[in-house]
């Protein structure tokens, strides 16, 4: 048995934000990733978090995934099952995240690859890129990345959103912004397949992309040319997988996502991503009528963890008692650091404390929604101790919602919405909270 498996290697866990029907994994032991490799669906997601190590950290877990990828790939193949992997580097559509160092070590794990594609497109979210520039749109208006709040992050910062500057920058002058090969709309829009057979030697490649056609015929080629034999990485955003995994429409509508909600019981928001637009979305949110509003001040995580705890979670016990959604979320604004290290070591410490807070909800809880990619992670994994989950399809554009399994000891099958600190309007979560509850489409 011969078989194509797309395996994404996320550096957080809103990757999935396109697809539906597939599984995430919080463990890559290689038990996990044999299941994951013999499930129906064409492609799965390995949930690094590497966005918040450091790295050194984000390479060691990356070399540790990719080797467990390998030895279940030979153990599949003792077993007469043939996969033949697509490896995607998912990371940020604003192009934070750890290149060229994740990819570096995909490519001594389980190289050689002809060729790695950048590929930052993510429609949902507004991000396009052109003339190999890749914009987030803004009001309407294509706004370079590197002239938005995302290139000014304190770990991941960069100078330009021309694509070949950028991976000249990020690997030091190693790869020069003249030898990256650039793949326009009109190339992507026409026939590649000559172009693509004739790559080698893991050229770093950039390609275009306004709209999913412009991906979904490019992907069609690549398919067609890996199954010849060629070996691409890619290191992406979301909108590729789109085309990449080519699935039907998702079973369940967005706007009847409520059907997954347990006993039309109130459900629960937790607000980590401290971004603008995350603050923006907070505030329509705790505007609406039927909230409880709780803040952790995350300056007393250092000074009296415990005690505030407590109060988090007596506040959330006595909302959902009441009937009221509750909403928790940290103190705003990003703070300044001395460097990235402690920047780093101090999220750490804001997501663990949201992790107890989530242990210590209310077992009958209606939903969670996750606002944040960390945070979204370290609930999925550590709060509710998920080994894998199924992504059920999207509530909105670039919001996943994956369940609680039934045997679940504390949650048994709530549903969990995965909502990334860069995505939606200034209503994202009002209209997230509406169609969790039924309340409108």
């Amino acid at each position: 048995m011969n078989s194509a498996k797309i395996i994404v290697i996320d550096d957080d866990p809103t990757g999935s934000q396109t697809v539906h029907s597939c599984l995430l994994l919080t463990r890559w032991d290689k038990q996990t990733i044999v299941q994951a490799l013999r499930d129906d669906a064409p492609l799965f997601f390995i949930l690094s978090n590497t966005r918040a190590f450091d790295a050194d950290r984000a390479a060691a877990v990356t070399r540790q995934i990719c080797v467990n990828i390998r030895h279940a790939l030979k153990q599949l193949r003792a077993q007469g099952m043939n996969i033949a992997p697509i490896i995607v580097s998912r990371s940020d559509s604003t192009l934070r995240g750890h290149y060229p160092v994740e990819t570096d070590v995909i490519a001594r794990e389980l190289g050689p690859f002809d060729a790695h594609f950048l590929v930052p497109a993510f429609f949902e979210g507004g991000r396009i890129t052109r003339d190999a520039t890749h914009y987030l749109i803004v009001e309407g208006r294509p706004v370079p990345v590197h002239e938005t709040e995302f290139a000014r992050d304190s770990v991941f910062g960069f100078s330009s959103a021309f694509l070949p500057d950028y991976a000249e920058e990020k690997t030091g002058g190693r790869i020069r912004a003249s030898d990256v090969r650039r793949f326009d709309l009109a190339k992507v829009r026409g026939d590649v397949r000559a172009e693509l057979r004739g790559l080698s030697g893991n050229t770093c490649c950039v390609v275009d992309a306004i709209e999913q056609p412009d991906l979904d015929g490019f992907c069609r080629q690549i398919t067609e040319i890996t199954a010849e034999g060629k070996r691409f990485l890619f290191r992406s955003a979301a909108s590729l997988l789109t085309s990449l995994a080519a699935l039907p429409p998702q079973p369940t509508p967005p706007e009847r996502m409520a059907v997954y909600s347990r006993n039309n019981n109130p459900g629960a928001v937790i607000v980590g991503s401290y971004v603008a637009k995350s603050t923006r979305q907070l505030t329509a949110l705790m505007a609406l009528p039927g909230i409880s509003a709780i803040e952790v001040e995350v300056d007393r995580i250092q000074q009296d963890r415990e005690i505030h705890l407590q109060q988090v979670l007596h506040s959330a016990a006595t909302a959902f008692d009441a009937g009221l959604i509750t909403v928790i979320h940290t103190s705003r604004g990003e703070r300044v650091f001395g460097d990235s290290t402690e920047r780093l070591a101090f999220g750490e410490q804001v997501s663990a404390f949201l992790v107890d807070v989530v242990r210590g909800l209310p077992c009958e809880l209606g939903f969670l929604v996750s606002k944040g990619g960390i945070t979204s992670n370290d609930i999925l994994s550590r709060g509710l101790e998920l080994r894998t989950a199924r992504v059920l399809g999207q509530v909105m554009a670039g919001c996943s919602v994956v369940h609680c399994p039934d045997t679940h000891p504390r949650f048994p099958g709530m549903p969990v919405v995965i909502f990334p600190g860069n995505v939606g309007a200034d209503d994202g979560l009002v209209q997230v909270l509406a169609r969790m509850t039924g309340s409108r489409g």
